[in-house]
């Protein structure tokens, strides 16, 4: 990898996911961020035991109490922009988002300015998931989509890879929401900017251990909020 990447991994009652995901992240050379939310099983502890005993490319980022994963993630991407790294990508600790998909994104950043990872174009997919999450997701990025003029195929998943000036240019403070709303929103700013999006495919795995923090809320704060991101930008 010829610039310095670094990935943003929020995290909260993860300590079962963290330490296979940290080495597996290293393997495909960026750095790592672990922004912690104050984690009752410690992920944030165990995460400073590994930056202490095994991986010095591992930081961790301390947060008080959990307060949403968008504000994690801008807390994240501050981080990252002080640290000058070119390169930032999120992405989830429970191994939803596979990080054998690294090295695609990676290779397709070198082009563009934004990579979306896509379960909706071709080679991408879920797996364990229901029939109703599926239509929840999948209605959710059309909607999205048609309301917005977006061509994208994906908008509410969250592994990405952004060059540092998107971030740069986003006004960081001035994002307002934090679940899939979140993620709508960021491209959303970015595309209107006329930064290069491509997406590339992805196979999104239900998570593998520990609770989904999907909730009603989340989605319903999505729906409202892409009306307000397009009466905001008219």
């Amino acid at each position: 990898m010829s610039s310095r990447g670094l990935v943003v991994l929020p995290t909260y009652n993860e300590a079962e996911n963290l330490p296979t995901i940290v080495e597996q992240i290293l393997s495909y050379g960026p750095d790592i961020l672990v922004v912690d939310d104050a984690s009752p099983d410690g992920t944030g502890d165990l995460a400073e035991q590994l930056k202490q005993r095994l991986y010095p490319r591992l930081d961790v980022l301390h947060r008080p109490r959990k307060a949403g994963l968008g504000t994690a993630y801008i807390a994240g991407f501050k981080r990252a922009l002080e640290q000058d790294y070119e390169l930032i990508l999120e992405m989830d600790c429970d191994f939803s988002h596979d990080p054998r998909h690294l090295p695609t994104f990676l290779e397709r950043i070198e082009t563009a300015d934004l990579v979306l990872g896509s379960r909706y174009i071709r080679g991408g997919g879920t797996v364990n998931w229901s029939q109703q999450r599926k239509l929840i997701s999948k209605v959710g990025s059309l909607y999205s989509r048609l309301i917005l003029g977006l061509p994208y195929r994906d908008l509410t998943g969250g592994f990405k890879c952004f060059r540092r000036s998107v971030l740069e240019s986003l006004d960081l403070d001035s994002v307002e929401s934090n679940g899939y709303a979140f993620q709508i929103e960021l491209t959303y700013r970015a595309h209107r900017k006329g930064f290069r999006i491509v997406e590339v495919p992805i196979i999104f795995q239900e998570r593998r251990e520990g609770l989904s923090k999907m909730s009603r809320a989340i989605v319903l704060e999505a729906m409202v909020k892409v009306w307000h991101f397009r009466f905001a930008h008219s």
